[in-house]
């Protein structure tokens, strides 16, 4: 993505000017913020504690799996997706290692849970992010939870069904114990609760009548440096949290708005996206779905959101797009960056994903699930 920038500045497709006042400040900031209080939450052994003592009176593979899918697939709706792949990988191989079970549906299940999972959200991805950001998005945060959140809570139900159908064999009744995770850095870990704790907050405050509206835009990311604040301020390894963050994806973030300006400066898309099946809940969701395969979900968003809204989007057209553009991920590996995280996390650790396993489930699943979102959707918006 930067190299991609840098070659549409350097071929004049887009002024350097134009190419800073097109980062979006509000979505970088939220992105900063959110990666310190995950890496805080990572480092301090905080979540991973609250993880497996969630999992501790699971006895059965089926019902790790579940609890699995339960927690990953609501967290990931407050901290992020890619945060979450971060921190849920060596979380997942672990369960794998301490109950005997193949690591393959754990990861699998991780991939599953909180991608979907993610659509609840306005801040549960960055693409759903893009779009509550959008013009024309009013109140995001009870906008998606009623919308899509009952959709992402059946979508994880059916990714369940499709997981134990799959992997029936290694998830055969029997019994397993999961140890319960300890805190490696008790200070970092109250910090960390309170960052989380104000994060919750925040979000709360969405839901407040009036203020939804007067906390959107800029308010999003203030959620974000609130509760990076006190890891910022108080905690005694802020500097080694701050090397630790996720800095790829900010440059990632930051390169990609500067090439989807150039390209949508260029015209090439416009025409596309006046096509009549992009008016619809359907045509939205199918388009999101096929094309995130080819450039991955969050760039299809950056690129088309500006086409579709034509200055203000419409309401129902924008949760198709955030559905679909999340469900893609689940698609293939390279349907969704936290996908990629999770495989290569993985590969580290001698564990391998193939494209062909990943699909083997991925392709089923994701076609149910977008025919469910389709027709939910429809009668909910």
């Amino acid at each position: 993505m930067l190299g991609g920038a840098l070659t549409a500045l350097i071929t004049g497709q887009i002024a350097p000017l134009d190419a800073v006042r097109a980062i979006d400040p509000g979505v970088m900031v939220f992105l900063f913020g959110m990666f310190v209080i995950g890496e805080a939450i990572s480092a301090s052994g905080y979540l991973s504690c609250l993880a497996e003592s969630a999992f501790r009176r699971v006895v059965t593979p089926r019902a790790l799996v579940l609890a699995l899918i339960v927690t990953m697939g609501a967290a990931s709706a407050l901290l992020m997706n890619d945060t979450l792949a971060i921190i849920g990988t060596p979380l997942s191989l672990h369960l794998a290692r301490v109950t005997g079970i193949s690591p393959l549906p754990l990861l699998l299940t991780l991939c599953f849970a909180i991608t979907t999972g993610s659509m609840a959200s306005p801040i549960g991805n960055p693409q759903n992010l893009l779009i509550a950001t959008s013009p024309g998005i009013q109140d995001p945060f009870p906008l998606f939870l009623f919308t899509l959140g009952p959709i992402a809570v059946v979508n994880l139900i059916i990714a369940y069904a499709f997981l134990l159908y799959f992997y029936r064999r290694d998830l055969a009744p029997r019994i397993i114990t999961v140890p319960t995770g300890c805190i490696t850095d008790p200070v970092l870990a109250r910090i960390a609760k309170l960052s989380l704790l104000i994060v919750i907050a925040m979000i709360a405050l969405q839901f407040v009548p009036g203020v939804g509206t007067t906390l959107h835009g800029a308010g999003i990311a203030a959620i974000a440096i609130a509760g990076a604040a006190p890891v910022l301020l108080f905690a005694p390894s802020r500097w080694h949290i701050l090397r630790n963050i996720d800095w790829p994806t900010l440059i990632f973030f930051a390169a990609l708005f500067v090439l989807m300006a150039a390209v949508f400066n260029s015209g090439v898309f416009q025409e596309i996206t006046e096509a009549p099946l992009l008016t619809t809940v359907p045509g939205v969701l199918f388009v999101s779905v096929v094309t995130s395969q080819v450039i991955s979900n969050v760039p299809f968003v950056a690129l088309f959101l500006p086409a579709i809204a034509q200055g203000s989007i419409q309401p129902g057209v924008a949760l198709a797009l955030a559905a679909g553009s999340t469900l893609a991920g689940n698609l293939t590996i390279l349907g969704a960056a936290s996908n990629v995280i999770v495989v290569q996390n993985a590969e580290k650790e001698g564990v391998t994903i193939t494209f062909w396993e990943f699909l083997r489930i991925g392709a089923p699943l994701t076609l149910v699930q977008c025919v469910v979102t389709a027709l939910l959707l429809t009668f909910l918006v």
